[in-house]
């Protein structure tokens, strides 16, 4: 029997062969006292990647971000995002469990206020007032349909950041993905801030891990902060080793990944049962499902017994993703469950 089709999140990839022959080949050390090889030559390459002077290895993407608002905030201090950013949705209210922070959010459609949008959320200069030090965006934004915010867009918010002294952090889960969709490099997007966190267990297909990236002034801050997390690594050359495979070999073929969206999107609609509720950018696929048709979870549930899994996220809306471990057939297999619907 055909394995199911998994599109619920691109971090269900499993390793390749090759990936995992990197990892058992890969030098360790503890990475602690600064003795893993691996672990050191993945954040001196994904610092550069970026074009950051310096780089931690982090467990996860919530880890990273929150380190990104930590590092740059004090208890008090109030952070500028989305509405419906990762950072104040899917983080377990770190920011104000963990660092004391308020995150004051705004909405676009798009994920990417205006900075007409920002400076009206502003709270007063007032000691009542919370007092705000950091803008933190997100690129691609999960909420909104995977949309890759390009560079021009992006300097718009930031500069005005800048201009005000506010610090400037990039939740770039999927950054790749948006340089692959905006076809620049992937550091003139992360030029725009002083943080970024990139996530390699996501379109990437590594199998754990993440980076926060800076100045090295802030990711020590970061580390600091990461050893009181229960961050801190022993032998992770292994997971190291995997990231390295994923950002030599898994960047470019991001491309393929979108185009297997943006097809399967266009069964979604020609199929009458649901249709994306942002334009289709890159391996991301919000959708509503048309209410005469039924409830999002129905929907989830006759793809499931026709051997495709998805996400049902509110009473008429879902999300599907493309990923490493999904090729063509698949998503020929996903189009013809569609349209049997």
């Amino acid at each position: 029997m055909r394995a199911p089709v998994d599109l619920r999140s691109d971090t269900v990839t499993r390793p390749p062969a090759a990936m995992l022959a990197a990892m058992v080949a890969a030098p360790v050390g503890d990475a602690v006292y600064g003795e893993d090889p691996t672990v050191n030559r993945l954040e001196r390459v994904i610092a550069e990647r970026l074009g950051k002077e310096a780089a931690l290895f982090v467990p996860s993407g919530t880890m990273g971000n929150q380190l990104g608002l930590g590092c740059q905030t004090r208890p008090g201090d109030a952070v500028l995002c989305h509405e419906r950013a990762h950072v104040a949705r899917w983080e377990g209210a770190g920011g104000a469990a963990t660092f004391g922070v308020q995150l004051m959010t705004v909405a676009a459609e798009d994920g990417l206020p205006t900075v007409a949008d920002l400076e009206a959320a502003l709270p007063p200069d007032h000691p009542k007032a919370p007092r705000v030090r950091l803008l933190a965006l997100e690129n691609t934004h999960n909420a909104a349909g995977g949309l890759a915010h390009g560079v021009e867009a992006l300097r718009q918010r930031t500069d005005w950041a800048a201009a005000r002294g506010f610090g400037r952090h990039l939740d770039g889960a999927r950054v790749f993905n948006a340089a692959v969709a905006c076809g620049v490099e992937v550091s003139e997007l992360a030029a725009c801030f002083d943080t970024v966190n990139v996530c390699f267990s996501k379109g990437l297909g590594a199998p754990v891990g993440s980076a926060l990236t800076g100045p090295r002034a802030l990711l020590a801050e970061a580390d600091r902060q990461r050893h009181r997390l229960g961050g801190a690594w022993r032998q992770a050359g292994i997971l190291a080793a995997a990231a390295l495979y994923a950002l030599d070999h898994h960047v470019a073929r991001l491309a393929d990944d979108h185009a297997r969206a943006q097809r399967i999107a266009e069964a979604l609609v020609a199929g009458g049962v649901a249709r994306p509720t942002h334009e289709v950018q890159t391996n991301l696929v919000v959708f509503r499902v048309e209410p005469a048709w039924g409830t999002a979870q129905r929907f989830v549930d006759e793809l499931a017994a026709r051997g495709v899994l998805l996400a049902a996220t509110g009473a008429q809306t879902g999300r599907l993703v493309t990923h490493l471990d999904v090729d063509d057939r698949d998503v020929a297999a996903v189009c013809e469950a569609v349209s049997e619907l």
